[in-house]
């Protein structure tokens, strides 16, 4: 059952709506930054030859120990669906209502599908693979890839509506936090240290979901 926020729920013009399973929600969504960079550093530590200027977080699924990283993904994907189902049923007006939820949604299957298809060994990891890039991109890589960067687009989309929405309800702080997400997030790949850029990048959109999520814990 939906009930009516209370007035203490309500600001700027903007109504909330709860429901009793929107806290537990939002709580596995600020769960899921942490929980995806502590397993990420976990493996990086104790598996042979993985080196990030050189190898991407996504290489991590390779190899025997990479369905650790494929489940990683795969459960800090649904934590971010988790976020947008919470944001859509509090957030009922105002700029991006459904746009929000909708653009985080995407953020979080494409990390899903990331995890379900994997990118191909290379550079010599996982240990044994030849040095060098892989021979011909296999199609589940290619998957992987345009997956990883349909969600990097889609939550910088969010943050652009946030921006909008931001602004116009004169909240300077979180339009320009939004803003600065967002060209973060679309900034063209080095192609010298594109490793180190994904990562950073990582950093960046799971701060902005567990923000946004405990943010929105205090409404629910």
């Amino acid at each position: 059952m939906t009930s009516l926020a209370t007035p203490a729920h309500r600001s700027a013009g903007t109504s909330y709506v709860e429901r009793p399973s929107t806290r537990r929600l939002l709580t596995a969504a600020a769960l899921a930054g942490p929980f995806f960079f502590t397993s990420v550093i976990a493996q990086m530590l104790t598996r042979d030859g993985f080196e990030l200027r050189v190898h991407p977080i996504s290489q991590l699924s390779t190899g025997d120990l990479g369905w650790i990283q494929m489940a990683t993904f795969v459960v800090a994907g649904a934590g971010v669906i988790a976020l947008a189902v919470a944001r859509r049923r509090l957030v009922r007006d105002g700029t991006g209502r459904r746009l929000v939820p909708l653009f985080t949604g995407i953020f979080g299957a494409g990390l899903v599908l990331a995890g379900l298809f994997v990118m191909d060994p290379e550079y010599g990891f996982p240990a044994g693979t030849p040095e060098g890039p892989a021979v011909g991109m296999s199609w589940h890589s290619i998957v992987h890839s345009a997956a990883a960067a349909t969600a990097f687009t889609a939550l910088a989309g969010a943050c652009i509506v946030l921006v909008v929405r931001s602004v116009r309800r004169r909240a300077i702080v979180p339009a320009v936090g939004n803003l600065v997400v967002a060209i973060i997030l679309l900034l063209p790949m080095s192609s010298t240290e594109a490793s180190l850029q994904i990562a950073f990048n990582g950093v960046v959109a799971f701060t902005w979901t567990t923000v946004h999520a405990l943010r929105l814990r205090r409404l629910a």
